[in-house]
């Protein structure tokens, strides 16, 4: 009953200050929507950056060519042909598929209109490995070895359609000056992880072409699937060991996918940290507003605080009266704050194109940071309310 009372008689309080409670509500509806919209915002992109990986799927490893020699004077050392890369699969039980790909940068040309970026010499495992998904025609197959045929990225189909092609299939381009006909487009597709960033950039041909332009035909990155029963361990060591015996010299870099999404994690997290630390600037300010607020109201009303006292309330009533006031404050400025981040952290996904992800935990850290922050902030005027002489107060206009 007694709490009833109390947070009855803080309601009337704040209200009756209208205009300086709605300027403490928006310190604080601010501070708490900046902090919610940060952590959530965190939280949703390594929620995206996670999916990517897990789109391909956690038994896809990652083969890239290492280095040779030692000191400081280290150098890339043997080349990994095409014959070695797909016989890893034969030497390596843990591993069922590969996709060994290669990429160059080059100009495109179309009807004399010129324009910059990348082509991937890939080959007909490329697609299944990746999850990609074609939009129009077939990928490349292995019987294109010395056929001039591409897919286009997403990129590269839009630039075609901004001059004026609306059948892509068949259409002929340029690249690097040799003619290649499209037989398919595919779809947009996330990008990142270890997923090759010239899917949407550019095209993809038979890897047997690259060697034929003067930068490119060295095969550098390999993805690999491992078996269903595999570990990325044991894998990592067979491929290790089949590339010391099959190329002298050349040491090779091996990342599974699980490994990168547990390096992910930690990265992330200390990504939602730094950002919930920057909103929280905000929210020092707004705590800083209902101090003010608290301690204009304690001024206001000495002359209350001192006919109270001399009916018989104790310094703690007091005291509890001015932070439950401060508390129901910065509850109501915090739950309004909630809906700012929830908002602010959906847009930010609409916009980005990112699945929205609604972070229970940054709804409870909110409703937990208000309270702390009522409790911290209007602990120092509550204790001077509770510290004033009665007979002063009472003397006060």
């Amino acid at each position: 009953m007694i709490l009833k009372a109390n947070i009855s008689e803080a309601t009337r309080s704040l209200i009756g200050a209208k205009q300086r409670t709605l300027l403490a509500l928006i310190g604080i509806f601010v501070g708490i929507g900046s902090v919610i919209a940060m952590i959530s915002i965190g939280t949703i992109v390594q929620e995206e950056a996670l999916r990517q990986f897990k789109e391909m799927g956690t038994d896809i490893l990652s083969i890239n060519k290492g280095y040779g020699g030692q000191g400081d004077s280290q150098r890339k050392s043997g080349t990994i042909t095409l014959e070695i890369a797909e016989k890893i699969p034969i030497y390596c039980p843990e591993i069922i598929a590969v996709a060994p790909y290669t990429s160059t940068y080059g100009t495109f040309k179309y009807e004399g209109k010129k324009w910059q970026g990348p082509a991937m010499g890939v080959t007909g495992t490329f697609i299944d490995l990746n999850k990609l998904r074609m939009k129009k025609g077939r990928f490349i197959s292995d019987l294109d070895e010395q056929t001039y045929f591409c897919v286009i990225g997403n990129k590269v189909e839009e630039k075609l359609r901004s001059f004026g092609i609306t059948t892509m299939i068949g259409t002929e381009m340029f690249f690097q000056n040799k003619l290649f006909t499209i037989i398919g487009v595919i779809e947009n597709t996330p990008v990142g992880g270890m997923r090759p960033y010239e899917i949407n950039e550019g095209i993809m041909i038979p890897i047997t072409l690259v060697r034929r332009f003067e930068q490119g035909g060295e095969i550098q990155n390999i993805i690999a699937r491992m078996s269903p029963e595999g570990g990325h361990v044991t894998a990592s060591r067979q491929i290790t060991d089949y590339f010391q015996k099959a190329v002298k010299g050349l040491a090779v870099r091996v990342r599974s996918a699980e490994e990168i999404i547990n390096q992910m994690q930690k990265q992330m997290q200390l990504f939602t940290l730094l950002l919930g630390a920057i909103g929280s600037i905000s929210l020092i300010v707004g705590g800083v507003g209902v101090m003010n607020v608290m301690l204009v109201s304690v001024a206001e009303r000495r002359k209350e605080i001192g006919i109270r006292r001399a009916l018989g309330a104790q310094r703690g009533d007091i005291q509890i009266q001015f932070i439950i006031e401060s508390i129901l404050l910065c509850m109501v400025g915090g739950l309004l704050g909630i809906g700012l981040g929830i908002g602010a952290s959906y847009g930010i996904s609409i916009f980005s194109k990112w699945h929205f992800a609604v972070s229970y935990d940054a709804i409870l850290l909110g409703v937990v940071v208000s309270a702390v922050v009522g409790i911290f902030f209007g602990f120092y005027p509550a204790r001077q309310a509770a510290r004033l002489n009665p007979i002063e107060a009472l003397r006060s206009e």
